[in-house]
């Protein structure tokens, strides 16, 4: 799927009506969930940022701020608040790079009375110190509750990568609440896992957001949504579990 600067002008339109008929059927069935009515596109922007073509981002940005919801300059800027954390929490997900792809396309479209005035970084300051350790260990124990230390154990000969998960992944990255909140920080995580069709993670984070109480219904919500980015964007999911597969684990 070509969305670069080399796309031809009526192919880039094609392209462009596709998207908006994805991110509509998308948000559809969405409502029709307990998951809440905006988190759709956190999933939306961790499944392009994982995937194969994050400059679909500016697609998805074009998209929400044609909403009534997003009519002035404040509500956009807090909007682009929601979609940066997101994209930097992908980056403890797949690497930095396609999140800064994505954050570009997004500030190419970005009008400069939408600019944030202040710019500050959300993590300035930041500290890996033990009350960062306990952040991202308590937040780790409510997706894995009594499997969080089998878990880690399984980095027991190569300590580096449980340091990564315990101090950076969790502690930095996903505990950090100061613009989203526990279901939102999820949906990213399951998404941005399943798109790059890992099974054991995948596993990990289905089994994960029922263990913060989201339905079994909602959860296939979320499945259904990411195996149709799929498909759109090209992309096998063929080793990832469905929820009725994990949910003995549950």
């Amino acid at each position: 799927m070509e969305t670069t600067q080399g796309s031809s002008a009526s192919s880039a339109s094609s392209v462009h009506q596709k998207v908006h008929v994805i991110f509509r059927s998308i948000e559809d069935a969405w409502s029709l969930s307990g998951l809440g009515p905006n988190r759709w596109y956190l999933l939306t922007i961790a499944v392009l940022a994982g995937g194969n073509d994050p400059e679909l981002s500016n697609q998805l940005y074009l998209y929400l701020i044609a909403k009534p919801e997003f009519s002035t300059p404040a509500q956009r800027q807090a909007l682009v608040r929601e979609l940066r954390e997101a994209l930097i929490k992908c980056v403890s997900l797949v690497g930095v790079c396609k999140p800064l792809e994505a954050i570009m396309a997004i500030n190419a479209q970005e009008r400069p009375e939408d600019k944030d005035p202040t710019p500050v970084a959300t993590r300035e300051g930041w500290q890996c110190d033990v009350a960062n350790l306990e952040r991202g260990m308590s937040w780790m124990s409510k997706i894995y509750t009594g499997d969080a230390n089998s878990t880690i154990a399984l980095f027991d000969d190569h300590r580096d990568f449980a340091w990564i998960s315990q101090n950076i992944t969790y502690g930095l990255y996903l505990s950090d609440r100061q613009v989203l909140d526990d279901l939102g920080t999820e949906i990213i995580v399951l998404a941005a896992i399943m798109i790059q069709n890992l099974p054991k993670e995948t596993r990990w984070h289905i089994r994960g957001i029922r263990r913060l109480g989201v339905s079994i219904d909602d959860v296939k919500v979320v499945w259904n949504a990411v195996h149709i980015y799929a498909q759109f964007l090209g992309i096998k999911l063929n080793r990832v579990p469905t929820v009725e597969e994990v949910e003995s684990e549950v």
